[in-house]
């Protein structure tokens, strides 16, 4: 019984301290600053050692290369500016700050941390700074607090989902060796969504709060960025448009602050569900299930 007793007392602290503060919390804010600082100071130094320095420096240059991947990459760039904005908004809000100061400082985390990561692209050889990165960038930045501003909610959820293809293993050191470097580098089997809640527009009850209706964008093919490399000139390279379903594991219901947060964490990943994939050759493909 006294273990018992302490666990729940434990699980109850655990929960509390999980629960987003009703007033401003100055030591949870700071720590929160501290925290994002530091890790994206540690992240950007070593990006700058393991990554870039195994590949000769340049003068700061422009690299045109809004044409490449099929616009994969860009799909990335949005998708991961609108997710840390989306978490650096989040943990303000936990730390009781204004409504105001998480769209300022915790909504555009996405948008400064992938800005500096994008200058030091431009002082790379192998690659240069990007204005349509930027574009992307800010439009992921800008999806989160324009849904704030007119909604003061998330109606529109930027998700990602990925499957291996046959692709990596053609070019493993562009595309990646192993699942977990395909997860990043393979764009052949990443999906991104646009996942839409619908009680929130349509207001019925007869909907679940959870049920989402998802679009989903994704490419094939490709072993290249570039269309016409004359390297690999018979690429059948296609775009490929998907629709489904989801859950917003955000609205699901329930008094455990324990389980928002893993919802929270976890609501970056679409759902499986069966889904109808149209390639931009106008051919139809049913899955039963598709991830």
């Amino acid at each position: 019984m006294l273990l018992v007793s302490n666990s729940l007392y434990s699980q109850s602290k655990f929960n509390q301290f999980l629960k987003p503060s009703d007033t401003l919390n100055k030591s949870r804010r700071n720590t929160v600053f501290i925290t994002e600082a530091s890790l994206a100071t540690i992240t950007l130094i070593g990006l700058n050692q393991l990554w870039y320095a195994d590949y000769p420096r340049s003068n700061f240059k422009v690299l045109n290369d809004s044409e490449e991947w099929l616009q994969m990459d860009k799909m990335g760039h949005m998708f991961s500016s609108y997710q840390l904005g989306r978490l650096g908004s989040n943990t303000l809000k936990w730390a009781g700050v204004s409504k105001k100061d998480q769209l300022i400082y915790g909504s555009t985390l996405g948008f400064g941390f992938l800005t500096a990561v994008e200058v030091l692209d431009g002082f790379s050889e192998e690659w240069g700074f990007s204005w349509s990165d930027i574009a992307a960038n800010t439009l992921g930045s800008g999806l989160h607090i324009g849904q704030e501003l007119l909604w003061d909610e998330q109606r529109l959820v930027l998700k990602y989902s990925f499957h291996q293809t046959e692709f990596a293993k053609q070019r493993p050191n562009k595309l990646g060796s192993g699942i977990t470097e395909e997860f990043l580098k393979d764009y052949n089997g990443q999906t991104y969504w646009l996942s839409a809640n619908i009680n929130s527009f349509l207001k019925t009850e007869t909907i679940p709060n959870w049920l989402n209706l998802a679009f989903g964008y994704g490419a094939d093919g490709m072993l290249t960025g570039e269309a016409n490399d004359p390297l690999f000139l018979n690429q059948n390279r296609k775009r490929q448009y998907y629709l489904s379903l989801d859950i917003d594991l955000s609205r699901i219901e329930t008094n455990s602050h324990f389980l928002k947060t893993l919802f929270d964490v976890f609501n970056v990943i679409k759902i499986p569900f069966p889904t109808i994939e149209m390639n931009d050759d106008g051919r139809v493909k049913w899955h039963y299930i598709y991830f």
